[in-house]
């Protein structure tokens, strides 16, 4: 393991800190986590390398911004949990990795999500919530995750989302992505406009019943 980690902490700009073996408890999955020296954010970002990440040609690749409502605690506001668990399960049986990003509430941190979900009981979208707390409707970067997966050897994934501005920001930052692979439609009563309204806000690849 030295001698792949050495080589790993020779990128020029963003460069591995460590990395471990983890098995993920109730996934019963064997994963290696990465920790990054020089993110230009400052936050303790990951990656999680999962089944035969490297000697896959091209990787399966999930960039999954944390959400402690839906992750850790199964909130039904949103689709979060539901897809980093298939995630996981997709990533293990291809080879990849899930960048996991310290980017709560689209940017927003915890407790301002907590307020825009005030709102949203109110009537207002998910978007137009951000906006009315001051803050833009999408406030995340990837320019991040594009540096972390540069810094392990990266240069072209599959990438497991939804979302059209993960392939566009991706590719803009040297990670060329060979093409799309959608998640799951998670959809219940308390989450249906969430979803209608990254589909109707932001281009969203989610097939929502009418």
């Amino acid at each position: 393991m030295m001698d792949k980690l050495e080589k790993l902490k020779s990128s020029e700009v963003v460069s591995v800190r460590n990395s471990t073996l983890v098995p993920l408890g109730d996934y019963d999955k064997p994963s290696e986590m990465f920790s990054f020296y020089g993110l230009e954010d400052g936050k303790e970002h990951i990656v999680i390398a999962l089944g035969d990440w490297e000697n896959v040609e091209v990787p399966l690749v999930r960039l999954h911004s944390e959400c402690l409502t839906g992750d850790v605690f199964n909130s039904r506001k949103c689709d979060c949990g539901e897809q980093l668990e298939q995630s996981i399960d997709e990533i293990y049986e291809h080879g990849g990795f899930v960048v996991y990003l310290r980017q709560e509430g689209r940017g927003i941190g915890l407790y301002n999500k907590i307020d825009a979900y005030r709102l949203q009981q109110q009537g207002i979208d998910t978007f137009t919530a951000n906006t009315h707390l001051g803050f833009e409707d999408d406030q995340r970067s990837f320019k991040v995750a594009a540096d972390m997966l540069t810094a392990i050897g990266v240069e072209k994934v599959i990438l497991l989302s939804n979302n059209p501005d993960k392939k566009a920001q991706l590719e803009a930052n040297g990670v060329s992505v060979e093409k799309m692979q959608n998640t799951g439609v998670f959809h219940n009563e308390h989450n249906y406009n969430y979803l209608l309204a990254k589909v109707e806000s932001s281009n969203h690849k989610i097939n929502l019943p009418r």
